[in-house]
């Protein structure tokens, strides 16, 4: 009797027990990533040389020292207008957190201070640089990670092509957000195969509100043909034709960019 009573009782707990498992599995929160863009605007090459020289020997290798791996560095294409004045420096960070405390990570690198010295404590007369702007996003649910495209090819070949989505209002920009989270607009770059490194929302930084994402490309004919069939893809044409997601930006920014020779990636 005291067994059958015993294994009258073990199947609610088990069942108890699958419950709180599968209640923790969707209870917890997808770890979204959090990202910086810094912008740097130079002038001339002997800015554009001291700023080169500052990421690749000093700055760089201090955040692969601090943990942070796969520092991107890009510059505009020599066909825009803005070729040779603006250096693109994306960071990866795992955590808000991760991003506050890197400031006194670098204060505290003896070898940064010292090898990035002549770029951190240039004359006043002399920067190695005009401005930067320092844009931080947060990464969409829909790819909450950035990934890292893979190619054989030249680096200076290769087109990776940053794109902002600017919004009229809050309002309208969360719902660009989920044209490209539950819309899907996300899985069709998937789909025509635009190996896409990042999705993410401006938390701070200028032109808010506004998104920002990244495609990449193994060069030029290839960028072309892929976004020819992103535009001539039927999800697209359903996605984009609904009326819930119309008017939801009111300014897009396409920046066609060459990564450094130095770059991560």
């Amino acid at each position: 009797m005291k067994k059958r009573i015993s294994g009258l009782l073990l199947f609610p707990l088990i069942a108890l027990l699958t419950f709180i498992v599968s209640l923790k599995a969707v209870a917890t929160p997808v770890l979204q990533m959090y990202y910086e863009i810094r912008v740097y605007k130079i002038n001339g090459t002997l800015q554009a040389g001291a700023t080169d020289k500052y990421l690749k020997e000093a700055f760089i290798p201090a955040m692969h020292r601090a943990g942070i791996a796969n520092i991107g560095v890009f510059k505009p294409v020599e066909a825009d207008t803005a070729f040779g004045k603006l250096i693109y420096v994306f960071i990866p960070y795992k955590s808000y957190d991760q991003y506050f405390g890197i400031e006194s990570l670098l204060a505290s690198d003896k070898l940064y201070q010292q090898s990035g010295k002549e770029f951190l404590d240039a004359p006043f007369n002399n920067p190695p640089f005009v401005r930067y702007e320092s844009i931080f996003l947060k990464a969409f649910t829909g790819m909450p990670s950035f990934r890292i495209p893979t190619y054989s090819n030249p680096m200076p070949e290769r087109i990776y092509e940053l794109r902002s989505y600017e919004s009229a209002t809050e309002v309208k920009a969360s719902t660009k957000i989920k044209m490209f989270n539950e819309g899907g607009e996300i899985g069709i770059f998937e789909k025509v195969g635009s190996n896409a490194v990042f999705y993410g929302q401006v938390l701070f930084g200028s032109l808010k509100p506004r998104l920002m994402y990244m495609t990449t490309y193994e060069n030029m004919k290839s960028h072309d043909e892929h976004w020819q069939a992103f535009r001539a893809s039927e999800e697209w044409k359903k996605l984009s034709g609904m009326e819930e997601y119309k008017n939801s930006t009111s300014k897009t920014n396409p920046y066609l960019l060459h990564p450094a020779d130095y770059s991560d990636f």
